[in-house]
């Protein structure tokens, strides 16, 4: 029996982690087959996703070679060692010269990393140039966390998670004149891959080897790469939801796991976590996320507490506001433990799927307020309760 495409993308992973070649008919099954939904997931999710969440400059090196070569099989009019050579420049910082009318940052389409990383760009160009437009690129769900503030005008583009083809045909091209282009690393362009605007526009912050083998988080990264482009040393991340009065709440929890339930723990944790802090008399507001799974996980986890507890249905950028005004925010690692960073409300957030250490490191909240991170990892349930609730939440909560 041939092996699945999914197999062979974790061949080719494998390959790249070892350091070896990957074989040459390996790719070209890849490309045959990424315009299969299953070629698509072997793709993206094994390839890109286990090349990029290592954080090692020589596998970003590999994720550049090898996607190079998969984008210019589906866009004939791009060069696969042009793609590559192209990267290889743009990659290295440079400072901003000049006063663009207008400066695009793209979105990174995930909400955490809009808020961990985007904001902070954003915040960036509005000091930097407080006489140009700021034109956010990306989706409803992304701009919802800055319609608030009327500098940041918004660009409608939707990120699909399809095809190759698919993915590829909603990068957008920008040529405005006397424009600029902030890419943070966005899903938009293949994590800098795709042009978008002419090259001396185009300012590109490679998040994945950036830092290379220190300790720092994404967002000490982006302040110190804002640092070197935009000359400005204190770029601080932020959300302006356009949203009403969001509701009070002793504790913001989110059970979200962005779709990898390797990030969470079992439904039991979850259940006695509510239930604790609703013993301490605390008045909770729990997201319920997309709905679906998760929404009912969330249901079983609060169960019969609702005098304490009620489950939030909205948007995200709605939640965020409501964590802006709680006196702790609780979660896994997902967009909820950015928000709260962004907006200095304490927080404790687990840990409990991270691919590896770095992976943890980089993308561990960075803000003003405490932050306490538990690393679960292969801990027991029960012992990352003890800590969470023990030590972090009594901590956080107790009077100064």
């Amino acid at each position: 029996m041939s092996e699945s495409i999914s197999e062979t993308a974790r061949r080719i992973l494998d390959c790249s982690i070892r350091g070896q070649a990957w074989p040459a008919a390996l790719v070209a099954r890849l490309i045959e087959e990424s315009a299969s939904e299953e070629g698509s997931h072997a793709l993206f999710r094994i390839l890109a996703e286990g090349l990029a969440d290592q954080f090692e400059p020589r596998l970003v090196d590999a994720y550049a070679a090898l996607f190079s070569e998969v984008i210019a099989s589906a866009l004939p009019d791009l060069s696969a060692a042009e793609l590559l050579a192209r990267f290889q420049r743009v990659r290295r910082p440079r400072p901003i010269e000049g006063n663009p009318r207008a400066v695009y940052v793209l979105s990174r389409v995930t909400l955490g990393a809009d808020v961990a990383i985007t904001s902070r760009v954003l915040d960036a160009a509005k000091r930097r140039f407080p006489a140009a437009r700021i034109v956010l690129v990306g989706g409803e769900k992304s701009w919802q966390l800055f319609a608030g503030d009327p500098r940041i005008e918004h660009l409608p583009v939707v990120y699909r998670r399809g095809t190759l083809r698919e993915r590829l045909a909603v990068c957008p091209r920008i040529e405005e004149r006397a424009s600029i282009v902030i890419d943070p690393d966005s899903r938009l362009t293949q994590l800098g891959l795709v042009p978008v605007c002419p090259e001396e526009s185009y300012y590109f912050f490679e998040s994945r080897a950036y830092g290379a083998d220190g300790e720092e988080s994404l967002g000490a990264l982006t302040r110190r790469w804002i640092a070197e482009t935009f000359g400005v040393p204190d770029a601080r991340a932020w959300i302006a939801p356009a949203s009403p009065p969001a509701s009070a709440a002793d504790v913001a929890v989110s059970l979200g796991v962005g779709e990898n339930p390797a990030k969470g723990l079992p439904p039991e944790f979850e259940e006695r976590l509510l239930g604790a802090l609703a013993g301490r008399g605390l008045n909770i507001i729990v997201d319920s996320g997309p709905g679906g799974d998760e929404q009912e996980r969330v249901r079983r986890a609060i169960g019969a507490r609702q005098d304490r507890i009620r489950m939030f249905q909205g948007s995200f950028a709605a939640f965020a506001a409501i964590i802006a005004r709680s006196r702790l925010y609780v979660g896994y690692d997902s967009a909820g433990q950015h928000a709260a960073a962004a907006c200095g409300v304490p927080l404790v957030t687990i840990f409990a799927g991270a691919p590896c250490p770095r992976f943890a490191e980089r993308w561990r909240p960075t803000g003003p307020g405490p932050i306490e991170v538990i690393q679960a990892g292969n801990c027991d349930p029960e012992q990352v309760l003890d800590q969470a609730l023990g030590g972090a939440v009594d901590r956080l909560l107790r009077p100064c």
